[in-house]
């Protein structure tokens, strides 16, 4: 075998296999309901790091508002799931509606009362809004530092809304519906191994779906794109176009992670939206490798399982170990630990190369 094997496809996939794998079968390793509901969050988190790695990584728009399309599924989970608790004859309104002296269900509330329908607008509205306002933004060639303060700021004016809408989204409460969600009769305990397994399956099918489609044609332009946008124009394609699309799906993916959010911790809040989660998604990226979706995947886990075993006085100062663990790998690891692993394998191949060669020139000598 030539070259480095960290490029060799059906690695790549062996690895991927192996991942999603070992994974899977956590549940028949740890038995205790909490670390089960722990690792489910972990993998939700690395979801979110797949969104950030498909925008930033492969179409080189740094997207600080990831938040804004996983807050906008949480709330659709959310609000799904309450409706589920309501009685529409005898109690129709959520408890924080009352509180606010609301006599009625509000309009925007209603469609909430069927879970396929609550689901498809958890997804179905993030997606849009990342739709339209990666069109507005892509059209008008708004790249760089520009989109990252134009998300952040977006995302910003959502936690503001959310936070102040308090009648209709229970303010900085947050939503808190009792039971767990139910699905085709079928209740998913958040503490089970199904919901561990079901945040899995997104997990390897959003994930995977990522890299077919950065396999395929669409994926060389993105990234022929993301190194050179100027040159693209110059041969006929539209940056708008394909960055509209990558930035869509990111959002796609964000709003999934959101609602799985919700099924595993049943609450949803304006914490949802902070600066500082999204902010946290693009550094769980960065220190696993941006330009590697698993690697993206691997670095939310590993950093979000430190700091849940990390002793109390690492958790008191989490944000500045996490912001200097950033810098260390700015500076020193740019691809992240996926770019560690490569190098260990380009000298493991480079050093199978050159057996290889030796044996066979003294094989002809």
């Amino acid at each position: 075998m030539t070259g480095n094997l960290y490029y060799n496809r059906k690695a790549q996939w062996a690895v991927y296999i192996v991942i999603f794998v070992l994974l899977a079968l956590v549940p028949f390793v740890f038995d205790n309901p909490f670390t089960l509901n722990q690792f489910a969050r972990y993998l939700i988190f690395s979801l979110t790091a797949v969104s950030v790695s498909l925008v930033w990584g492969y179409g080189g728009i740094l997207s600080l508002g990831q938040g804004i399309a996983f807050g906008m599924g949480a709330y659709g989970m959310g609000a799904t799931m309450q409706m589920q608790f309501q009685d529409p004859e005898n109690d129709p309104i959520p408890t924080f509606m009352l509180t606010n002296e609301l006599e009625t269900l509000p309009t925007v509330w209603e469609p909430f009362w069927s879970t396929p329908i609550g689901l498809s607008l958890a997804i179905g509205i993030p997606t849009l809004f990342f739709l339209i306002f990666g069109y507005m933004m892509f059209q008008a060639r708004v790249a760089g530092v520009f989109v990252a303060i134009m998300t952040l700021a977006m995302l910003a004016a959502w936690y503001s809304v959310v936070y102040d809408m308090q009648p209709f989204t229970a303010g900085f409460n947050g939503i808190s519906p009792p039971n767990a969600f139910e699905i085709f009769g079928v209740s998913i305990d958040p503490y089970s191994a199904t919901a561990y397994w079901i945040c899995v399956a997104f997990l390897i099918i959003l994930t995977l779906g990522t890299k077919f489609l950065l396999g395929t044609k669409f994926g060389l332009i993105v990234q022929a794109m993301r190194d050179d946008p100027e040159r693209a124009r110059f041969l006929g394609y539209s940056v708008a176009y394909y960055q509209t699309v990558l930035f869509t799906l990111s959002g796609l993916i964000a709003a999934c992670a959101g609602i799985l959010w919700v099924m595993v911790t049943q609450y949803v809040s304006p914490t949802s939206m902070e600066i500082m989660l999204s902010i946290s998604m693009v550094i769980w990226a960065a220190v696993g490798g941006r330009t590697s979706l698993l690697g993206a995947m691997i670095g939310a886990i590993l950093i979000n399982l430190g700091q849940s075993y990390a002793g109390d006085e690492f958790q008191q100062h989490w944000l500045i170990i996490l912001g200097v663990v950033f810098v260390i790998v700015v500076l020193f690891l740019p691809k992240g630990l996926a770019g560690l692993f490569e190098l260990i394998l380009g000298k493991i191949s480079g050093n199978n190369n050159r057996t290889k060669n030796e044996t066979e020139t003294g094989q002809k000598a």
